[in-house]
């Protein structure tokens, strides 16, 4: 198997939800997505072999993008809306 490095099998990228900025947290929700499906699916040749029907399709990247949101409430809510 073509496996994901286990650099990119980790959960928290970085090991924090703390975030500088919500431009940081907006990074940070995108990593987090993007390391979930690599847990979820480590084979390389089975992502790749994947994508060009998931990149194209509008509910697929509904979906994406949805996962990306719920990750960025989270975080936001982790650094307090970035409100002092």
């Amino acid at each position: 198997m073509n496996r994901v490095p286990d650099t990119e099998l980790v959960k928290i990228p970085g090991g924090t939800l703390l975030t500088d900025s919500p431009e940081e947290g907006r990074a940070l929700a995108f990593a987090i997505a993007r390391h979930t499906v690599h847990n979820i699916q480590p084979d390389l040749d089975v992502l790749v072999a994947g994508r060009p029907k998931y990149a194209t399709t509008p509910e697929s990247l509904i979906a994406a993008s949805q996962v990306v949101a719920i990750e960025f409430q989270t975080i936001a809510a982790a650094n307090n809306y970035w409100r002092s």
